[in-house]
């Protein structure tokens, strides 16, 4: 039998046992909200910001030694707002670290894509994927980390106009347990344009 056909019997019987949801006898279901336009939701990240890293020198080892770096991140809008390049660069003791961030937004999905790259590798690597919920953002992708499907996480927080938090975290246990890896916080030099 056709799918939608069991889903039309068992409405009625459902009409005809009195055990109907509340909206069946309106002309249709209650609508959902449509998601936000989040187009403007990394607006408070153009700039140039002083930037404080903390690394965990060796993620998912049980180690909990951290390296820190300071240094400059710069960020420019693409595309009227639809997209952003970021440009870091820090330096720690006995480390120099280039990376840059391109930022996409899916305006059929309310989502943005944050797909990074290191001067190390040159590759971009598998995007996180997320939105903005009360001022907080999250973004999730799933890759290979020393051969094993990992999932990692990103959240932006603590953003107010001249500061924000970006710290990502790895799972190894499908997303019961994360582990905490890299913090930037960050501080307005320069506004957007100046």
């Amino acid at each position: 039998m056709h799918a939608l056909a069991k889903v039309f019997i068992f409405s009625v019987s459902m009409l005809v046992t009195g055990l109907a949801p509340a909206w069946a006898d309106q002309a249709s279901p209650p609508s959902v909200a449509a998601p936000a336009d989040g187009q403007h939701d990394f607006d408070f990240n153009i700039g140039v910001w002083h930037t404080h890293i903390r690394r965990l020198k060796s993620p998912l080892s049980g180690a909990s030694d951290w390296m820190e770096l300071n240094g400059t991140v710069t960020v420019r809008k693409v595309w009227n707002g639809k997209a952003q390049l970021e440009e870091i660069e820090a330096d720690g003791t006995g480390v120099h670290f280039q990376g840059t961030t391109l930022f996409l937004y899916d305006p059929a999905g309310h989502q943005w894509r944050q797909y990074f790259a290191s001067s190390d590798e040159g590759v971009l690597e598998t995007p996180s994927v997320g939105e903005f919920k009360n001022g907080r953002g999250e973004f999730y992708d799933q890759e290979s980390y020393q051969g094993r499907a990992i999932l990692v996480r990103g959240i932006w927080s603590n953003i107010t106009p001249n500061a924000h938090r970006y710290e990502q975290a790895f799972s190894q246990d499908g997303g019961k347990t994360w582990e905490t890896n890299f913090v930037a916080d960050l501080t307005r030099i320069k506004p957007a344009g100046a």
